[in-house]
């Protein structure tokens, strides 16, 4: 038997039978110390995820993704249109993190952090496997005639999928419209939010097809990143793995037998049990190597290392390993490319934070109203501009004012002298500069205006100031 892995696993997906239909993935139910550690995590995210959008800092909601009306909120500081800029750097240092630990650790990040496997393998396959039961009695179960059990089981947990579906839209509609929206309209009743109500159950509708039929097809095919990661590994890249120097050997795999030296007769550590195989989510045979498939949720770990524990045989056979590391046993090295990504992320993070720190609150911007030349007022020389104030922040501004700094100077404006912005909003409208010809400089003067709220200083901004060429 030879100790090279199978390559015929390549020609389709591990969902797909020789016949081109979909084959249903029943997994066995997980257990080990991976596992268990994943449980913790999930749990924290899961908490985090559904209590984030209720959460408020200083006012504002701690994570808001508001396409409709273009107002994101990270970590209870607001972003608007203004802050486009950082909005995008922010993704591109998302990006770029996600891809230095691909390449170092492989993709860690859809088995332990990514929503779409903490709700599958957490909450929606653990609720099949309480109602269900373990692999055996779901394959059975498939199987059976639609009887009176089949029927109260299936309909019992298409039940409670909707049920989490449904909540699980809520949540999401909390990100993109507001916790206080969300929460009024439940106050008010679905009737009188009719439209808002069709949009939560096509989100309802969606979330149940992906996790009651899609499932793991969303990493195989839907899911970018899982195309991503055969670019970004190489052999260095930490994984989940099989150590198929070891488990194969001279003869290859077979059959345990008890009290035998599997070592003095050459034969692999494996066993050929497919216990691995049975547990997979995806339904891949790992021994077949790194695949496309795999989302590294370490399930195959934790039932190999029981059954290396149960036959006397070292654990490890499955582990986080690279390739360098199972062929010629080398141990993990920080390679010149990722110090290429970490340097480029170091670069990107400074560049945001100092971004972060120049950021205000109140943005104004004052510009020259188009096709408008300066005109005379006496002895006065009179520009008219536009402005626009953006209030950023979840207080109201009472008293807002401009001030002329420099040139010496007066601004009219058109409308009441003071106004008011309320929290999170605008304003805007036209005011005119009057300036002596004495204090320019030349035909195009730089103008500094602050605005005040009260006594308090909120922006300064800047203009140009048109004037004629000559003073004489």
């Amino acid at each position: 038997m030879s100790n090279i892995p199978d390559e015929s696993f390549r020609d389709s997906i591990g969902t797909i039978d020789k016949e081109g239909k979909r084959a249903w993935v029943f997994p066995k139910i997980p257990k080990g110390k991976f596992y268990e550690k994943r449980k913790w995590v999930s749990y924290f995210l899961l908490a985090f995820l559904f209590s984030a959008p209720f959460i408020k800092i200083n006012g504002n909601q701690f994570l808001l993704f508001n396409v409709l009306e273009r107002k994101f909120n990270f970590f209870g500081f607001p972003f608007w249109p203004q802050d486009f800029h950082l909005v995008v750097i922010s993704m591109i240092v998302g990006v770029v993190f996600v891809t230095l630990f691909t390449v170092a650790f492989g993709r860690i990040f859809c088995g332990w952090i990514c929503p779409q496997t903490i709700f599958m393998e957490m909450v929606f396959r653990r609720i099949e496997f309480w109602i269900e039961g373990d692999r055996g009695a779901q394959m059975r179960l498939a199987k059976q005639e639609w009887n009176a059990e089949k029927i109260r089981k299936r309909v019992l947990k298409w039940l409670v999928f909707f049920i989490f579906s449904f909540l699980i839209a809520n949540v999401f509609l909390a990100y993109l419209v507001g916790s206080e929206h969300v929460l009024g309209m439940v106050k008010e009743g679905p009737f009188h939010n009719t439209s808002t109500l069709i949009a939560l159950l096509v989100f309802t509708a969606v979330f149940y097809f992906v996790f009651a039929s899609f499932r793991e097809q969303v990493c195989i095919i839907a899911c970018p990143y899982g195309r991503l990661q055969g670019v970004l590994l190489d052999n260095k890249s930490i994984v989940v793995a099989y150590d198929h120097v070891r488990g194969e050997r001279e003869t290859g795999r077979a059959k345990f037998k008890k009290n035998e030296d599997r070592l003095q007769q050459g034969k692999g550590d494996c066993i050929d049990c497919r216990q691995c195989v049975n547990v997979c989510p995806t339904g891949i045979d790992i021994r077949n190597g790194t695949q496309l498939e795999c989302i590294n949720c370490t399930a195959c770990i934790d039932e190999c290392d029981h059954i290396m524990e149960s036959v006397n045989l070292p654990k490890g056979l499955i582990r986080y390993a690279s390739e360098d590391e199972i062929v010629k046993k080398e141990k993990f090295v920080f390679t010149a490319r990722m110090k290429g990504y970490v340097s480029v992320l170091v670069i990107l993070i400074t560049a945001l934070v100092g971004m972060l720190f120049l950021r205000n609150d109140v943005e104004a911007t004052v510009l020259r109203l188009p096709g408008q030349l300066y005109e005379r007022k006496g002895e006065n020389i009179s520009n008219v501009f536009t402005f626009k104030i953006v209030n950023k922040t979840v207080r109201d501004f009472k008293d807002v004012h401009f001030k002329l700094v420099s040139p010496k100077g007066k601004i009219i404006m058109v409308g009441k002298q003071n106004f008011t912005i309320k929290k999170e909003g605008l304003a805007q409208g036209t005011l005119f500069i009057e300036i002596n010809p004495a204090f320019l400089k030349d035909d195009k003067t730089k103008a500094i205006i602050e605005v005040y709220d009260g006594d308090l200083l909120i922006e300064t901004t800047t203009t140009n100031f048109l004037g004629p060429r000559s003073f004489n």
